[in-house]
């Protein structure tokens, strides 16, 4: 079974803020820097970039040169339609002037995507949705969400949109926040150039199985991309891969596999205190591991148990593949 190829958000290798150190974790690091930065770990052949660059004003052609000078591709662009300017929301802000911003700002990603033969956009509205009971009418929130999507979708129907949820943070609830609302929200938008990113972090954050959404997703033909991290699932920690929930991240890729969807591998991970490459090298040689294991899984065994339903024979057979072979 050939390696899949392995990805990271370019965010991975950037400089990392919270609401404690205003000031960073470390010292800035611009788009060039942090593509630099990506080359530097092994196996890593694709990037996810933020957009506008960084800084801002740099030229498509000047990030398409740097990827290649570093062996690397820019497998989707992720406009930022979740900072300051869309606090209120972006898709779903009540001023009108500043929905429009925000569709215009993905539209201008997408033209940046399509430049650099982007396989898709990715959509994080995180600042979609609302933190109070009767704040706003839902069913206008949930209309604007699907009217922009479904614009943006329309607009550059050669190019895919992929649509990451999460249940929360920084809005206490999102609009996009599992994978049935969002599958729901696909359907009412109608287009077949728009899907989702599952975020195995996200999934877990929000009280999902993570392979249950992929194999909801994938059986619909909606799994356009996704983002594998790590959380006590309570909050969106991002850690390193499989350094939480182990057995639950081998399902998910073990899910991935059985479907036969063969997507990208991506990080999407938050070293704050720790090297960034470090963190990413380690993701990854998870990831190898895991893969790994999956073709040592006892497949008819495993659907046995399965079908017998069978907990502790299921775990003693995916034990034996990621651990090796227990003997007495």
């Amino acid at each position: 079974m050939p390696l899949p190829v392995f990805g990271a958000g370019i965010w991975h290798f950037g400089r990392y803020v919270d609401r404690y150190a205003t000031d960073g974790y470390g010292p800035p690091v611009n788009t060039l820097e942090a593509i630099n930065l990506a080359s530097k770990v092994e196996d890593l052949s694709v990037v996810d970039l933020t957009y506008p660059f960084d800084p801002s004003g740099l030229a498509v052609a000047d990030v398409a040169g740097v990827l290649t000078m570093n062996g690397l591709r820019a497998v989707a662009v992720t406009p930022e339609i979740y900072t300051r300017r869309f606090n209120r929301g972006a898709f779903t802000n009540p001023d009108a002037e500043v929905r429009r911003a925000a569709i215009e700002l993905v539209s201008e990603a997408a033209h940046v995507a399509r430049e650099l033969g982007c396989d898709y956009v990715k959509l994080w509205p995180g600042q979609d949705g609302w933190d109070y009971p009767f704040q706003a009418d839902h069913r206008q929130l949930w209309q604007y969400s699907v009217d922009a999507v479904r614009e943006l979708a329309a607009a550059f129907p050669d190019l895919r949109f992929a649509i990451e949820y999460k249940p929360r943070e920084p809005r206490n609830a999102m609009v996009f926040s599992s994978v049935a609302r969002t599958l729901l929200a696909i359907e009412d938008i109608g287009l077949p150039n728009v899907g989702i990113l599952l975020d195995f972090g996200h999934s877990l954050y929000g009280g999902e199985s993570p392979a249950d959404a992929a194999r909801m997703a994938i059986a619909r033909g909606r799994l356009f991309a996704i983002d594998v991290n790590d959380n006590y699932r309570g909050w969106d920690d991002d850690m390193v891969v499989g350094s939480m929930h182990p057995i639950e991240t081998f399902e998910f890729f073990y899910a991935l596999v059985e479907a036969g969807w063969q997507g990208v591998w991506q990080l999407d991970q938050f070293p704050f205190r720790e090297d960034s490459v470090q963190a990413a090298t380690d993701g990854i040689r998870v990831m190898k591991r895991i893969h790994r294991a999956i073709g040592a899984v006892d497949r008819e065994a495993l659907h046995a148990a399965q079908q017998a339903q069978d907990a502790l024979a299921a775990q003693r057979i995916i034990q034996d593949a990621l651990y090796g072979r227990y003997e007495s």
